[in-house]
């Protein structure tokens, strides 16, 4: 079973940047679509981004121009001009299909960021 532990979060002030890790351990090798959801308190999880077995990537308007998606043998978040409305409970994720099939995900245990005005 894949295992998923986020890095990096912090509070920081609107305008800055954070960089957000995942590190994959266990059986990572049919995870064919990885991606970041962020939960913010009163709502439900979200997905903001998505990187697809073939690299193509994929993210919600509201990050798109901001947020990047990366990785080598860990996925990035790299998240830019934050905003105050980006504070939340970032958790990456995983699942077995590619990221244009509904499917169920694996997420990590989450990394908090907040994002003060």
């Amino acid at each position: 079973q894949v295992q998923l532990v986020e890095s990096g979060g912090g509070s920081v002030q609107a305008g800055q940047s954070l960089r957000l890790s995942c590190a994959a351990s266990g059986y990572t090798h049919g995870s064919r679509c990885m991606g970041w959801f962020r939960q913010v308190s009163g709502k439900e999880r979200e997905n903001i981004a998505t990187m697809n077995w073939d690299g193509r990537t994929w993210y919600t308007d509201s990050v798109k121009g901001r947020f990047t998606v990366s990785k080598d043998n860990a996925l990035y978040l790299q998240m830019n001009s934050l905003k105050p409305e980006d504070t939340g409970m970032y958790y990456c994720a995983a699942k077995d299909t590619s990221c244009n099939f509904v499917s169920p995900w694996k997420w990590g245990q989450g990394t908090q960021v907040t994002v003060s005005s």
